[in-house]
């Protein structure tokens, strides 16, 4: 029903089932993962309302897990990749695997899936630093350098009472700048990949 996917490694589809509800994905040398991918394999969906919390568990100082929301999958979004890096210091919260006779290794983190109603995974508040940036990195790079452009340009703007006439140079008012800098954030805004057409 699920799948579990960590950069660099083989995809885990075999998720051991602790109830007829709640599913576990172990991430052996979790201490080296930044981020982790959680899907439906598109096999069976979720019953109607249906979808799945997706939990992060790792061992404490003392060996006993932690448990925090990442967030949750449904049939209508069927995966979300979740950053955990930050996650191993923070403080634990509600869960339902606290009951769960679950085997444990102290180096291996765990994945857990709880099938819940929908109306009760829009109530839950996942762990903030879990979120993945909806924002790719290609995006980021670009607003960057438009931001880096933009503040290179305006250091040397001058006002028309300080320009010494040279003929060899050529002059762009910084309203233009402004104003292309303006209309490429919005067309980036509305679709990133706009530059391709």
């Amino acid at each position: 029903m699920f799948g579990c996917l960590v950069a660099g490694r083989l995809v885990q589809t075999a998720a051991q089932q602790v109830a007829e509800d709640k599913f576990v994905f172990d991430l052996p040398d979790y201490e080296n993962i930044n981020h982790v991918v959680v899907f439906m394999l598109g096999t069976i969906p979720f019953p109607e309302g249906m979808g799945g919390s997706v939990y992060f568990s790792y061992p404490d100082s003392d060996g006993i897990p932690v448990w925090q929301l990442l967030g949750f999958v449904t049939n209508g979004k069927p995966s979300a990749i979740f950053k955990i890096s930050g996650l191993k210091s923070g403080e634990g919260s509600q869960h339902p695997f606290g009951a769960m006779n679950i085997v444990r290794t102290p180096s291996v983190a765990q994945i857990g899936i709880s099938v819940e109603l929908l109306d009760s995974l829009a109530q839950q508040t996942p762990v903030g630093s879990a979120a993945v940036s909806s924002v790719d990195s290609f995006t980021q790079f670009t607003q960057k350098m438009l931001d880096n452009f933009y503040n290179f340009a305006s250091s040397f703007a001058i006002s028309q009472a300080q320009m010494t006439p040279n003929p060899s140079e050529m002059f762009i008012p910084a309203n233009v700048v402004l104003k292309w800098y303006e209309n490429f954030q919005r067309r980036l805004a509305q679709n990133p990949l706009f530059w391709k057409t």
